[in-house]
């Protein structure tokens, strides 16, 4: 057509374009900008909300170092395996949740869901039967990943596994709904870490120490910290619903500082279970996130502001954005502290 190049007139690689795409999904977890549909690649990173994920893939990498720097014998293999399973696992969740929670009512247009970034339900991506249909296979996958590391390491996968799912689906799905009474909080805390970080080392060495359990304690902390944040931020709807989240029962004010203080609990016990000689002394890394966790420390020394200082993607969220810079650069640092202890055994 006049007046459009063709790709061949043009210096633009035309995959430029999709890792553009790519990139932003992640980035913001919003869909990319621009009319047209979005590419497949694009639409399963926006609806698995996959900008998340890399708290999963953290959760994994602790547990495969620990098991190297323990001088456990590792099966690479149902290691690499129960990796893939539970970041199916974290899909499946985001895909259940938002599933769940517009069935119940409580995600519409007016609420913070839909406004970091548009329902795909609701702004019409996807039916509700496609978003259930992507749930049912993922978990079909994740299922299929169970009985496989069942039959090669035992019954111990199908705990870790199922306890996992249960608590997942919980978190959101009639007749518990543990986010609505103040449990969901504390589910992320035993998701992220012994189960997540636990099941990977059992299904990677057939052994659960208890060591491992208390190792995988301080990123789950982190990861919980992101979930208070986000729960902060929603605090006016949530308590106009009958949401009892723990930031709801305990008040604003009083969950900043809880959040703060676990903050300060993750590189204390980091030091601690050095000390104790659980983590090696690399571990110890984490502490050249302090500017990072500085500046978000003083942000939630205050109210969320009326409207964000700076352009921000996720705007309604605030406190989730910043604890979730800090989880991202100190479980980046733990993790690169854990490989020098793989490696060096310090």
């Amino acid at each position: 057509m006049a007046g459009i190049p063709a790709a061949s007139e043009t210096n633009e690689d035309p995959r430029s374009g999709l890792f553009h795409s790519w990139r932003y999904v992640l980035a913001t977890t919003n869909p990319p900008p621009g009319p047209g549909p979005m590419d497949p690649v694009s639409k399963w990173l926006y609806l698995t909300r996959a900008g998340v994920l890399p708290m999963t893939l953290v959760a994994a990498a602790i547990a495969g170092l620990l098991a190297v720097y323990r001088g456990a014998s590792v099966a690479w293999g149902w290691y690499t395996l129960a990796a893939v399973g539970i970041i199916g696992a974290h899909m499946a969740n985001n895909l259940m949740n938002d599933l769940f929670d517009l069935g119940v009512g409580t995600d519409r247009e007016d609420y913070p869901r839909n406004l970091y970034s548009p329902h795909p339900v609701l702004s019409g991506v996807i039916s509700r039967k496609g978003l259930a249909a992507c749930a049912l296979v993922v978990n079909a996958i994740c299922l299929a990943i169970m009985l496989v590391l069942t039959a090669a390491q035992g019954w111990p996968i199908t705990a870790f596994a199922l306890g996992g799912f249960l608590l997942s689906a919980a978190y959101t799905a009639p007749p518990l709904r543990l986010k609505k009474h103040g449990l969901g909080e504390p589910t992320v805390l035993v998701v992220w870490g012994p189960l997540m970080v636990g099941g990977t080392y059992y299904a990677a060495t057939g052994t659960i120490p208890g060591a491992v359990v208390l190792a995988s304690l301080p990123y789950a902390l982190l990861c919980t910290t992101v979930l208070m944040g986000k729960h902060i931020d929603k605090i006016p709807w949530d308590a106009a619903d009958g949401t009892h989240t723990l930031p709801v029962i305990l008040g604003e004010r009083t969950a900043r500082r809880v959040t703060q203080g676990m903050f300060i609990a993750f590189y204390a016990s980091i030091a601690a279970l050095v000390i104790a000689r659980v983590l090696p002394v690399a571990s110890l890394l984490v502490v050249a996130s302090l500017p990072v966790l500085r500046r978000t420390f003083t942000a939630y020394s205050s109210p969320k502001p009326a409207a964000s200082p700076f352009p921000n993607p996720v705007w309604p969220l605030w406190f989730a954005a910043l604890s979730f810079l800090v989880t991202r650069r100190a479980g980046g640092l733990f993790v690169l502290g854990l490989l020098i202890g793989a490696i060096l055994g310090w």
